[in-house]
């Protein structure tokens, strides 16, 4: 008995041991190497942790982040699988990259990360970046590993390219269902994150399969939505594809909708004018040249209100000159309705084009008067100081 005791105790104090060792290793591995060390003691660089970087990046869109992440690693590691919202500056190609945030002003916070405790290429590229002046600089050095394990990723065109060639994920399509029907990823599905939970029998039985949602680009958090939606019941392997559908179609690929253009040409003679407002060819659009024309010219008549129903953070960090905010996804038609300016023209923008469709249905569906309410089908994006890119959707027709 004595024996069995003594063997029991030594198999105990062995596991232990393990466990120890195992703790240890971890430990040690949520640590920079000596390396990395070195380079972040040279530049003087603080380190923050998953919990900070979730709040940096508010709801994942780039318009919605507090901070700028760069992912420093090669463009093709980035086009795999990113941090949302990032950009990419690798370090061996920076000065290639850093085109891209030249102008920006020096004092916006900046995250840099790369592929964990071991890679230095972060702290090189915070460095360079200090040199170029920018003054608040830090590094997320646990990265994309650790980001990979306990959310979702962002991707490329690249990524879901593969994906329909080995058949090997399920895609979704974030917008409305109109939107979905107008033009959408070909084998996509529709589950617009607005109903998510009234589809959620859509979903893919198998947690584990690879599933990738998107939506109108990368200013909208449609796709975001659901993708947390999927981590919040459990799915393990899951992805946005940021760029959506504008990034689909740039990179030249076919839509469902990829007849649209003929049929655009050929109905260009049916729009017509009310109240002097340019009709689209979509039911409660107006048309969308025209409208971008009258915006960059700083045209629009007196009589017209462009209303920008997104988030009050997301309005304040650009929009459309002239137009007034009212985020319309949290209120009820009626709330909405109320609160939408009287004796004007009315014209819902966001920026793809999704949230303001659903702004019009709400009030349409709701039998609200809706013959002098439009919405401005467009991906629109602006800067503080109102200058704006703005692309035409193109119509369903």
């Amino acid at each position: 008995m004595r024996i069995k005791l003594l063997m029991l105790a030594f198999l105990l104090a062995g596991l232990f041991s393990s466990s120890a060792v195992m703790a240890s290793s971890v430990m040690a591995m949520e640590k920079p190497s000596a390396k990395v060390q070195k380079l972040i003691n040279k530049y003087n660089l603080s380190i923050v942790d998953m919990k900070y970087v979730q709040k940096a990046i508010g709801k994942g869109t780039r318009k919605s982040a507090r901070a700028l992440l760069i992912d420093a690693r090669p463009n093709l590691k980035y086009k795999k699988g990113t941090i949302p919202s990032s950009l990419n500056i690798p370090d061996t190609k920076f000065d290639e990259y850093y085109k891209q945030i030249a102008s920006l002003d020096k004092n916006k916070e900046i995250i840099v990360f790369c592929g964990g405790w071991k890679c230095g290429k972060s702290p090189k590229v915070a460095g360079m970046l200090l040199k170029k002046g920018f003054k608040n600089v830090k590094l997320y050095q646990a990265g994309e590993p650790q980001w990979r394990k306990k959310s979702y990723n962002e991707v490329d065109t690249v990524v879901i390219k593969s994906a329909m060639k080995k058949n090997n994920a399920v895609l979704i399509d974030a917008r409305p269902h109109k939107k979905y029907l107008q033009a959408t990823i070909p084998g996509s599905i529709s589950i617009p994150d607005t109903k998510a939970d009234k589809l959620m029998g859509k979903f893919p039985a198998d947690k584990n399969i690879k599933v990738i949602t998107f939506c109108g680009g990368y200013n909208c958090g449609k796709s975001h939505n659901v993708a947390r939606k999927l981590l919040s019941l459990g799915y393990k392997n899951v992805f946005v594809y940021a760029g959506g559908v504008p990034l689909w179609k740039k990179d030249g690929l076919a839509t469902t909708g990829a007849n649209s253009k003929k049929s655009t040409k050929k109905a260009v003679t049916k729009v017509m004018m009310s109240k002097n407002i340019q009709k689209g060819l979509d039911e409660g659009t107006v048309d969308g040249e025209w409208l971008k024309k009258l915006v960059l010219s700083n045209t629009v008549p007196s009589n017209v209100q462009l209303v920008d129903v997104i988030p009050s953070e997301d309005f304040l960090n650009g929009h459309l000159p002239d137009a007034i905010n009212i985020y319309a996804e949290d209120l009820s038609a009626k709330a909405f309705f109320d609160k939408l300016p009287k004796g004007k023209t009315i014209i819902f923008n966001c920026a793809s084009g999704a949230r303001a469709l659903e702004a019009w249905m709400k009030l349409k569906d709701n039998k609200y008067d809706v013959s002098n309410v439009y919405y401005f089908d467009a991906n629109i994006n602006c800067n503080k100081n109102m200058k704006c890119d703005i692309e035409v959707n193109e119509p369903l027709g």
